[in-house]
């Protein structure tokens, strides 16, 4: 605790002095930097591949190299070279590490940019460096572990003017664009109630990964293809260790179960939220919440409760009267709308409601509905206001050719204030009690002791 309250104490000091950067803000850095002043390859022609380096290239890293492989891999990081086999083997050209700080010191003056797949506890302080060194990021979600590191990483990208997209691949799609069209005409009337759900990280019978458990005992082999210390990487060391899951298997907190530690991954809400809380957060520009209270299951310093029901306080913001989201996992819902006349929500998804219907979205804004069915029968669709997306991945590559941030449109200018918000809820749960949230200074106005979880512990050589 000695060293928590350290680094918070050393850390709030330059919190406090930081006022939230917006996309005008954003803007003003973005015509400032050149990106070859910071050691990028300058501009890259409209019909140039990209030289991207990976960082985590296995499972969900592996994907968002499939997503962009008509660019160019140069270079491929993992600290287990078993489960980035399949990349390394796919894309046998580009060159191999396991320490993103060596290769993007080795690597520096080859690449234009970086895709990052590792675990949540990573993502700042790889993220942070690229940028530094000039590197446009595409960063899987969440963007960040805490707030500081969203906030962070917002304000390293507006000031290198680097073109960055956190990985909320439904941000991309037809059904935000939709949505906010249905909203916007005035489809179901004036909003003041949101619910957001997902069915992660789900009851204990079959949970998508393990929580409400505490830290295993002793220590288990590490795999020989495995660098343990380097997956820690910034969190606090602790051995190996080998626990059963919900189904009896016995797992380690790699790969995948790092999601339900508090040292290393953001639970079911920075899993999911930024996919379902998404479509409420840009149709409604609810920016920063006031406040924020929580109902779970048993909390412990180790894992993420079993389940959690987050209510989240947005206040008035122009035409916009304040809003009330709730945010529902562990196999929790809202109550089922009486409109579906007995139908179940999907697993996961969002409910608008408003003063003259309801619109329900499946997960990442999918398919979005009017109810009652009789308003969805009778209403014209709206025309189509927003410019269309050729895709997350493709989005974020164009941007980086044309070197215009604000062109990706889930970038950290968006995407950091968006991750910044869902984490108060983190707060509240870890707390246990309502926090009032001042988003100017990054502090609980009501709970001081909130600091200790705002940014946290960083290991030697792994600060941000």
């Amino acid at each position: 605790m000695k060293d928590r309250k350290k680094i918070t104490k050393h850390q709030s000091s330059k919190i406090s002095r930081r006022d939230f950067m917006g996309a005008a803000a954003a803007v003003a850095a973005i015509t400032i930097v050149p990106r070859h002043v910071l050691g990028g390859r300058g501009r890259v022609s409209a019909n140039e591949k990209l030289n991207i380096a990976g960082i985590g290239v296995g499972g969900r890293g592996a994907s968002d190299l499939r997503a962009l492989e008509s660019e160019n891999f140069v270079a491929l990081c993992d600290v287990d070279w078993e489960r980035a086999s399949g990349s390394f083997k796919k894309y046998s050209s580009a060159r191999k590490y396991k320490d993103f700080r060596r290769m993007l010191d080795k690597e520096a003056k080859n690449i234009d940019a970086v895709v990052i797949g590792a675990p949540d506890h990573i993502h700042a302080p790889a993220a942070i460096m690229a940028m530094k060194m000039g590197k446009h990021v595409y960063c899987e979600k969440p963007m960040a572990h805490t707030i500081y590191e969203a906030r962070r990483m917002t304000e390293v990208a507006c000031e290198t003017g680097v073109v960055t997209q956190m990985g909320n691949q439904g941000h991309a799609g037809e059904g935000l664009r939709l949505t906010y069209e249905f909203i916007h005409d005035g489809a179901i009337g004036t909003i003041r109630e949101v619910h957001v759900w997902t069915d992660r990280a789900g009851v204990p019978e079959r949970a998508w990964w393990p929580q409400g458990i505490g830290r295993p005992k002793g220590s288990s082999p590490v795999p020989g293809t495995l660098d343990w210390d380097m997956w820690l990487g910034p969190a606090r060391w602790r051995p190996y260790a080998k626990f059963r899951n919900s189904k009896g298997d016995m797992v380690s907190y790699c790969p995948f179960n790092w999601r339900g530690w508090w040292d290393f991954g953001c639970g079911a809400l920075g899993d999911m939220a930024v996919h379902n809380a998404d479509p409420a957060f840009y149709c409604l520009d609810l920016g920063a919440p006031i406040a924020a209270e929580a109902q779970s299951g048993p909390v412990n310093d180790e894992t993420f409760p079993v389940w959690s029901i987050i209510t989240y306080y947005f206040p008035a913001k122009g035409n916009r009267p304040a809003v009330k989201m709730k945010w529902y996992d562990g196999g929790k819902k809202p109550p089922n709308p009486p409109e579906l006349k007995g139908r179940e929500l999907q697993s996961n998804g969002i409910l608008f409601v408003g003063s003259k219907g309801k619109i329900v979205c499946g997960s990442h804004a999918g398919s979005p509905a009017l109810l009652p069915e009789e308003l969805s029968r009778s209403y014209k669709k709206p025309a189509k206001t927003l410019a269309r997306s050729p895709g997350h991945h493709k989005e974020w590559a164009d941007a980086c050719r044309a070197n215009k941030p604000l062109d990706a449109k889930a970038g950290f200018w968006y995407s950091g204030p968006f991750t910044e918000a869902l984490l108060v809820g983190n707060l509240a749960v870890r707390l246990g009690r309502r926090v009032e949230w001042d988003t100017k200074t990054m502090r609980c106005s009501n709970a001081p002791e909130a600091d200790n979880y705002i940014t946290k512990f960083y290991r030697a050589g792994w600060s941000v």
